[in-house]
């Protein structure tokens, strides 16, 4: 840790990362709320204006490519408007989509969330969620088979839309650790059987405890929901995130660390996790320790939720954050101070 977490800042750049996921278009629809509708209780929204954005795995790519990272993507498209926009998006980010399927049998992912005066609404889902078989699965085993070999890490971003599957991880993860590949995984509560012999998990509270049926109701819940999964998973590292309690990390042969949030204000909790997952594993990638690569992607975690909408952090703003939080992240990571 003698170098310090602004070392490492500099060096994300050169990560090289591979993503498996989900791909979503994020649409925003924005407006204004002046009057109740007479046909029921609702509000009615004036839009303003409407946006788009990158979701899903796509948003964890965005994440990356804003950290100066290097990124292929591996997922499924429809035939469609949304799915051509979207990789327009990627491709102007200068994410690498040649390894991304298009399916004329399903739609592209849409979710549209509807914001007024910096407040969701409603959110509206347009998804098929069916496993995806036969010749797209076959396409993306090709492809990450091609992709894997010259990344750093593999980023399994699972949102349970029909991308990760337990026959693909089954052969992915045991092909990528043989190369000496990081895999982290951003989970979705129903697959964790999927993911064993991972490098790191980064459950949030809730799909830890229901991969484990337990409960985290005080420290010592915590601790065992970490310790079970660690055992269970075979892995190295657990990262459970908890909101606006922060962040605690468990690794072998270390005692677990609690991070405290590190948010000013509040508005959109939409990505934080894609956020997160795409810091810490950049930062894993350039030689930050477990610990090290848990309070970097918190104190980024800390800042997309400012943000309204799906949204970035940039290594520069997660500067700024450490700069004025310098005191606190040392005590964590225990770095020691200069005198003064």
């Amino acid at each position: 840790m003698e170098e310090g977490l602004g070392a490492i800042l500099d060096r994300l750049d050169r990560a090289r990362v591979v993503i498996l996921g989900d791909l979503i278009i994020d649409q925003y629809i924005w407006g204004k709320v002046k009057r109740i509708s007479p046909e029921a209780p609702i509000p009615v929204v004036e839009v303003v204006r409407e946006s788009f954005s990158p979701g899903g795995a796509a948003n964890v790519a965005s994440n990356l490519r804003a950290l100066g990272a290097s990124v292929e993507i591996c997922g499924i498209v429809g035939d469609d408007p949304y799915g051509r926009m979207l990789l327009s998006m990627l491709i102007e980010k200068g994410i690498d989509t040649r390894f991304v399927v298009t399916d004329a049998g399903r739609p592209t992912i849409l979710k549209t969330r509807i914001i007024a005066h910096r407040q969701q609404v409603v959110r509206v889902d347009r998804e098929d969620t069916r496993l995806i078989e036969g010749k797209g699965l076959q396409e993306m085993k090709e492809h990450l088979q091609a992709a894997i070999p010259s990344a750093d890490a593999v980023i399994l971003e699972d949102y349970g839309k029909g991308v990760i599957q337990e026959g693909l991880l089954r052969e992915i993860i045991p092909m990528a650790r043989g190369l000496g590949k990081i895999v982290t995984v951003d989970p979705k509560r129903n697959h964790f059987d999927f993911y064993q012999d991972v490098t790191a998990i980064t459950p949030n509270r809730q799909e830890a405890e229901e991969a484990t049926g337990m409960q985290i109701s005080d420290g010592k819940g915590l601790r065992e929901v970490g310790i079970r999964l660690m055992e269970s998973l075979r892995c190295e590292a657990v990262l459970i995130t908890m909101g606006d309690q922060g962040m605690c990390l468990f690794e072998a042969g270390e005692p677990p660390l609690e991070i405290p949030a590190r948010a000013r204000e509040v508005y959109d909790v939409s990505g934080a996790g894609d956020t997160v997952i795409a810091v810490f594993t950049a930062a894993l990638v350039v030689g930050a320790t477990f610990r090290e690569a848990a309070v970097l992607s918190n104190l980024a975690g800390g800042l997309v939720v400012e943000k309204l909408g799906t949204a970035v952090v940039t290594s520069e703003e997660i500067r700024a954050r450490l700069e004025l939080d310098q005191v606190a992240t040392d005590a964590v990571t225990g770095t020691p101070r200069p005198p003064q």
